[in-house]
């Protein structure tokens, strides 16, 4: 763990920079407060800062109050090491934000085990960060493939139309389902068709541009949300992905199964109120009817564009 140690006495510097050395940690060096600041201005400071009180231009107590300020999610845990031990200044170093408080003369083995007490509750933070990270990618992806789940991709799809309409530009929105998928689970059973799936998704994924969404709406059944994309766009994207899809057989552990899809693609247009309810709803019946038509092909939706103004 990095450590800043920002103390404006050479003797009391020294003596910290060696012990925390000596006890593992990564010290930067500060002699006083503008440069203790300077390194947390930059957007790469350490984790655990230990500031003497008084020091020319920004003490140590101002310093925490500017860390304080700041709206990192990586907390720094604040020390603030002073001669002064009354507790209305332990009243006020805690006021300004800081974590502990440690008097000098300092005793080396008192600071060490504060310093990793600090740890503690760092490292605690990251594994609570971790965790609702994890939840949150749960709360929002499909388990399976890896991609935004239902209700993530229709948000998507909605903040697209947003934009689209204060940008007056299109959003193309493509709904793929994976042809004769249920023959697939009932022949080789949920492993092969979990393979499937996964390859498909790695498949269609590899043509998409960076800025477009995808997301498993159903079973089989994926949403594309593809921005700033007119219909011959959106139509000529969609059928790259159903050649990269066909391109070769998907291997399984014992054969390899051929696999398309079928299309549904329309555009919504940048004008006022368009739901992502009624832009799926259009392109789910250009999908029924590429079914309709003989499967493995991209189709329009019949009629004007969704949202046409």
């Amino acid at each position: 763990m990095r450590v800043l140690i920002a103390e404006d006495d050479p003797v009391s510097r020294r003596v910290l920079e060696a012990s925390l050395k000596k006890w593992g940690y990564d010290v930067l060096v500060a002699c006083d407060g503008d440069e203790a600041w300077e390194v947390f201005e930059s957007g790469d400071g350490p984790r655990l800062a230990i500031l003497d009180w008084m020091m020319p231009g920004l003490d140590g107590i101002e310093v925490s109050r500017r860390i304080r300020k700041q709206s990192n999610e990586d907390y720094v845990y604040v020390m603030i090491l002073t001669s002064r031990g009354q507790k209305q200044d332990l009243i006020d170093a805690m006021a300004a934000g800081a974590d502990d408080y440690v008097t000098k003369p300092f005793d080396a083995g008192e600071l060490r085990v504060r310093v990793r007490a600090a740890q503690r509750i760092l490292d605690l933070q990251d594994e609570i960060i971790a965790a609702r990270e994890s939840l949150r990618e749960q709360a929002t992806h499909d388990m399976l493939t890896g991609l935004l789940n239902r209700p993530a991709i229709i948000e998507a799809l909605q903040r697209a139309l947003d934009h689209g309409e204060r940008e007056k530009s299109r959003v193309g929105v493509v709904m793929a389902d994976l042809d004769h998928f249920k023959r697939i689970n009932d022949t080789q059973g949920h492993k092969a068709g979990d393979t499937v799936l996964r390859e498909s998704v790695r498949r269609m994924r590899s043509v998409l541009r960076t800025y477009d969404s995808i997301g498993r709406y159903g079973g089989e059944e994926f949403l594309l949300v593809l921005p700033g994309c007119d219909e011959d766009g959106a139509i000529a994207l969609a059928e790259r992905i159903r050649c990269c899809l066909g391109e070769e057989p998907v291997r399984l552990c014992r054969n390899s199964l051929e696999v398309t899809a079928s299309f549904g693609v329309t555009v919504v247009e940048g004008c006022r109120g368009q739901t992502a309810d009624s832009a799926i709803m259009v392109a789910d019946e250009a999908l029924y009817l590429a079914k309709e038509r003989g499967r493995n092909r991209v189709e329009r939706a019949r009629g004007e564009p969704a949202g046409a103004c």
